[in-house]
């Protein structure tokens, strides 16, 4: 290493690219809301590192289970189990509506959804798996393959027997007037002329985040399932995002009143460190071990990660993190509604709780996307101590993703908003 190299250029001759452009400044530490460069700037993480440190940076608690259990009880034999493991199943399943009985913990969220999928597959006999057009359910095997956002030129066929439907999207009809129950039932009769005849899942999020914030619409997912059950096919609901409070209810579905055939969490159940979550009924679990159901991996059921699980899950019920995720998103909401009054590149916010979406437009009346707008003023709000997110995919580059901590506070959504104002202020006198 020669160290009088700049951080960024040695990050550039050893690092394979992965996706995003990197952030041009060394992070080294975090805490509660924000992120510490080098140079000693505070920067808000409006998107809780990758959506997922619900509980901000370092909070005391994990960071004390951390280091009891890493003294103590990290990783075993994947046939052991510890306490933790059952302690965090037991949870989960208490958290949610009965059909959810079941518990398989794993590492990350592609691995739980390739592990759904495989569950879905084994118990119904079918193969075919569908999913919506703007969605991201991981880069692993059949997770990549039910993923539509991005990622599928130039890596050869997916796994056999994936197709998708388009998520519905308020702001932008796919057919101005026809309503979105019109659009689904004619979503599966398109389906029903692809398939073979071999239907194994649907998998959806409650609310597409890479796929630009679109929320499914009140009795969307009950008229999904029902699609399902008349084709013997397992509605699999991702709450990777959605789950552990960030809507404001503990999981995005309780709204609905739908019960998935199979749950699978990741993201903010671990607040930041890799773990992930697959749940289902007792009935469809005792019929896939009936037929050999193997999903065997190195970390499955590892203790300290299910340590973590069971005290994020133990602080946000404790803490009535939901229901503040839902007072604060109101007031973040309001912040942003009231920019869009100063700003006519704003054209639609949309989301619930603090899952929210700021979408950017050219002009409001055609709803051209601002792509070049939207990557400017995202630039502009780091360098002025902000980072919020925006859906850096060719088709999606003006659609900000706002997902701070569920333990942020009023005056950090105040100050986050003042730097979104700046910034979009800044842009705009740049002409851009």
């Amino acid at each position: 290493m020669r160290t009088n190299d700049s951080f960024m250029a040695r990050a550039e001759r050893a690092l394979l690219r992965y996706g995003p452009a990197f952030f041009e400044r060394e992070i080294v530490s975090a805490e509660g809301c924000r992120v510490f460069t080098a140079e000693g700037q505070a920067i808000l993480d409006f998107t809780s590192g990758q959506m997922s440190a619900v509980l901000g940076h370092g909070h005391p608690e994990l960071v004390a289970v951390v280091r009891e259990m890493a003294g103590r009880l990290t990783h075993l034999y994947s046939g052991m189990l510890s306490e933790p493991v059952v302690a965090l199943a037991e949870a989960l399943v208490e958290a949610t509506p009965a059909g959810l009985d079941r518990v398989l913990l794993v590492s990350t969220g592609g691995e739980s959804n390739d592990a759904a999928i495989r569950l879905a597959k084994l118990v119904t006999g079918g193969y075919e798996v569908v999913g919506f057009a703007q969605s991201w359910h991981g880069m692993t095997g059949a997770a990549a393959a039910a993923t539509y956002a991005a990622g599928r030129r130039g890596y050869g066929p997916t796994v056999p027997g994936n197709l998708s439907i388009p998520a519905p999207n308020p702001y932008r009809p796919r057919f101005p007037g026809l309503d979105w129950r019109s659009e689904l039932d004619d979503a599966f009769a398109q389906l029903d002329a692809q398939s073979t005849g071999r239907p194994a899942a649907f998998i959806a999020e409650p609310i597409l985040s890479s796929g630009g914030i679109l929320e499914l619409p009140p009795g969307y997912l009950r008229a999904l399932k029902a699609h399902c059950e008349a084709r013997g096919m397992l509605l699999i609901l991702d709450e990777a995002q959605t789950g552990v409070g960030r809507t404001g209810l503990l999981f995005a579905f309780e709204r609905d009143g739908v019960v998935p055939d199979v749950l699978t969490l990741s993201k903010t159940l671990g607040a930041g460190l890799p773990l992930a979550a697959v749940m289902t009924s007792a009935e469809i679990e005792a019929e896939a071990h009936r037929r050999g159901y193997l999903f065997y991996t190195t970390h499955v059921s590892d203790p300290l990660p299910a340590a973590v699980g069971c005290k994020v899950m133990e602080i946000v019920r404790r803490d009535g993190l939901a229901e503040r995720a839902a007072r604060l998103g109101e007031r973040l909401r309001g912040r942003l509604l009231a920019l869009a009054e100063r700003h006519e590149a704003i054209g639609d916010v949309r989301g619930r709780g603090l899952l929210l979406g700021v979408e950017c437009v050219e002009d409001r009346r055609s709803k051209r996307p601002a792509a070049a707008y939207g990557s400017a003023v995202m630039a502009e709000c780091g360098r002025r101590g902000l980072n919020m997110n925006i859906v850096n995919l060719p088709s999606l580059a003006s659609v900000f993703r706002i997902a701070p901590p569920l333990t942020v506070t009023e005056a950090e959504i105040d100050e986050a908003m003042e730097i979104f104002d700046q910034a979009m202020t800044a842009v705009e006198a740049q002409g851009v």
